[in-house]
């Protein structure tokens, strides 16, 4: 049997009708950049999140980045966040001309590890940029403490992460602001590019909104150098109709977790830990092994999907040589790097499919 990484055609199939009808309403409007479109999904999803506001930006990498212009970052700051994420994570801060600072991870969930950033912070440092990784939300309560007492924001890349709580709250309404990506393959996933800010401060709030807009908050008239990051009214309408579904999906998710988690178990394999009293959106599902790249070979050689989530560490990139940080600077970090192996996880995954994934891992571990 077949297995794909991801099926984004299933779940497409299953709510066309309602993605046709929003699409055709937006083509009748004839409004396609921000509108009443784009405000109506900025309000649901500000609502969802429990947070005051929301602002629809091109991407989640322009939402990081205005995110943090917004809470004053720029040229000579430090923002402190992890090596082991996307690169938009630390882009992001050096399109404000600011410095990325890394800080090792936490083994068991991937994420920041709030026990190593004070060593870390500077008379530069402006914000740190925790991210929750796969879905998985980082100990984010130990960073604002981290945060508060050294007078620093917290801007929480959440672009794996909608629907991830910690308790009651949802994650990016727990810092000064949280950040989204509506990439086709996220939880929940556009038909391109799109991001969200989320805030509860107007201040943040107003000042994305000017800065995706050239700059500008009447025509013609500009008070900042801002920047051509609107989110797409067709992509907006798209991303409404979705959102109904995203709760029926997050649990599919972690159905499907749970089935690999028991499926696995005895294995020579780490499945990912769910911390306590947070809820993990498995983004990605992601295990690991020291015999990951054979085991990615023999599930290939079996038609089964599987990513590797992050092959190598941002401060060993070549962009990020200038930092000087070597190998075994973050030895978490590289042994991850080196480990993790994403299986799918998709919600409209069949319990036999899953079955075959973890059949085919047996059979590896077995030989």
């Amino acid at each position: 049997m077949s297995v794909p990484f991801f099926d984004l055609k299933i779940q497409n199939s299953s709510i066309r009708k309602e993605i046709d009808s929003a699409i055709a309403r937006v083509v009748d409007s004839a409004q396609f950049i921000l509108g009443q479109t784009v405000a109506d999904f900025e309000a649901d999803c500000s609502k969802y999140h429990g947070a005051k506001y929301a602002v629809g930006v091109a991407s989640g990498t322009d939402a990081l980045h205005l995110a943090l212009r917004a809470v004053g970052v720029k040229d000579g700051d430090e923002v402190i966040t992890t090596p082991f994420t996307f690169v938009a994570t630390a882009e992001s801060i050096s399109y404000t001309g600011a410095k990325p600072v890394f800080v090792d991870i936490d083994p068991d969930t991937f994420n920041i590890d709030p026990t190593k950033i004070k060593q870390k912070i500077s008379k530069k440092t402006k914000a740190i940029i925790p991210v929750h990784l796969f879905g998985q939300p980082s100990n984010i309560d130990a960073i604002m403490r981290v945060a508060k007492e050294n007078n620093l924001k917290v801007i929480e890349d959440s672009a794996q992460a909608i629907g991830a709580k910690v308790g009651d709250r949802h994650v990016s309404t727990i810092g000064d602001a949280g950040c989204l990506s509506f990439f086709p393959t996220k939880n929940l996933g556009a038909f391109g590019d799109g991001g969200m800010v989320i805030t509860n401060d107007e201040k943040i709030w107003d000042s994305v909104k000017v800065l995706r807009a050239i700059g500008s908050r009447v025509t013609y008239h500009y008070e900042v150098i801002g920047f051509n990051s609107r989110l797409d009214a067709l992509q907006a309408a798209i991303l409404k109709v979705k959102l109904q579904f995203l709760e029926n999906w997050v649990a599919a998710r972690s159905k499907n977790a749970a089935l690999y988690n028991k499926l696995l178990a005895g294995l020579d394999v780490i499945t990912p830990k769910e911390s306590k009293g947070m809820r993990h959106t498995y983004n990605q599902y992601t295990i690991r092994t020291p015999k990951r790249d054979a085991l990615l070979a023999h599930l290939k050689q079996k038609n089964i999907g599987a990513m590797v989530y992050y092959p190598l560490s941002l401060h060993l990139q070549k962009i990020y040589e200038w930092l000087g940080r070597k190998a075994g600077s973050f030895p978490n970090a590289e042994k991850a790097q080196n480990e993790v192996l994403s299986l799918p996880i998709f919600p409209e995954l069949r319990e036999e499919q899953i079955t075959e994934v973890a059949s085919a891992i047996k059979e590896f571990f077995n030989k």
